[in-house]
């Protein structure tokens, strides 16, 4: 299943890149599962980062939404601004 990732605000930064698409193995079928495995491929921030927000195409979601081929998952910090 090939999904694409994204990064946002200082998780962009740590990670070096703005996003990626990758192909992922048979079992990742959650934004959760999704994020273990990104952990695990050496973007240990993802476990680091306080309140981590998530969303899949665009609206919010939960670590136990199901990822689905083609999807569009983002990763980021809560932000505030004014």
């Amino acid at each position: 299943m090939s999904v694409k990732i994204l990064y946002f605000a200082s998780l962009k930064e740590a990670l070096g890149m703005a996003g990626e698409s990758v192909e992922l193995p048979a079992g990742v079928a959650t934004v959760g599962a999704l994020r273990d495995w990104l952990v695990g491929r050496g973007r240990e921030k993802l476990a680091s980062a306080k309140n981590l927000r998530c969303a899949v195409n665009q609206d919010m979601a939960g670590l136990d939404t199901p990822v689905r081929e083609g999807d569009e998952i983002a990763f980021f910090p809560p932000v505030t601004g004014g």
